[in-house]
């Protein structure tokens, strides 16, 4: 049997948060969500926490597990190898109800790099096609389920609240290295300050949590690259 420790807090009516505990005997290969699940079921109906696909896909369940950042539904309980597990909401943002967060920072700043494809002109009938080759670049990006743990775990996000955060930019920088997209460097341009690449520490810790080896501080990287080569090439495009 193991001890849950878990964060509670409801922001209608707590003062401040507070640690539950609860004793649970897990299953063989049983998953962090999976054990929530069954202490929430029961022992606890009020427990809160959100969850969708149970499969790594829809970047629901993100929390802090032991000290470390992570989607409960991929994070066996055996693996952790701890007679106690302590779980609490995802930091930089606020809570709502124990383990759920108020994403809406997160959303703001990613729809701020129109995270779509710019492709103008009409879609060809058979769609655009593109070369594998050309593709590939991509397919390191195009893994971000939008979990929010790059934007948790960041520690620029924790002290400035403008900051777009690595999401959204590795999202802007995917877009970059996609032919079929057409956005004008201006869009880039956006996020040529201290509350867009320029902002990042480098110190990785989102490459380090990423549960989709996404690597968004590679993306930011790859966007400073793009920024200094544009402003570069407006440079010499002048005329005396």
């Amino acid at each position: 049997m193991l001890t849950f420790k878990i964060l509670r807090f409801d922001a209608q009516k707590d003062n401040r948060p507070y640690f539950q505990v609860y004793r649970h005997v897990p299953k063989p290969h049983e998953t962090v969500l999976e054990a929530l699940k069954d202490i929430r079921d029961q022992q606890d109906p009020s427990l809160s926490f959100r969850y969708s696909c149970r499969e790594a896909v829809c970047g629901s369940c993100g929390m802090v597990i032991n000290g470390r950042i992570c989607l409960a539904c991929r994070t066996q309980v055996g693996d952790l190898g701890a007679n106690e597990v302590v779980i609490e909401p995802l930091p930089n943002l606020e809570i709502q109800k124990d383990l759920i967060v108020d994403l809406k920072p997160f959303w703001d700043a990613y729809r701020k790099v129109e995270p779509f494809l710019q492709a103008p002109g009409d879609v060809p009938e058979k769609g655009h096609v593109v070369a594998e080759k050309d593709m590939e670049k991509v397919f390191q990006y195009i893994t971000c389920i939008l979990c929010a743990c790059c934007y948790s775990a960041c520690p620029v996000a924790t002290r400035d609240g403008r900051y777009v955060g690595p999401a959204a930019l590795a999202k802007l920088y995917r877009f970059t290295l996609d032919p079929r997209d057409r956005r004008p460097f201006s869009a880039l341009e956006r996020v040529d300050g201290p509350d867009g690449v320029w902002g990042c520490d480098t110190v990785f810790r989102c490459n380090d949590i990423c549960p989709k080896d996404v690597r968004p501080a590679d993306g930011i990287e790859g966007l400073r690259r793009k920024i200094i080569a544009g402003k570069t090439k407006r440079l010499f495009r002048r005329k005396p």
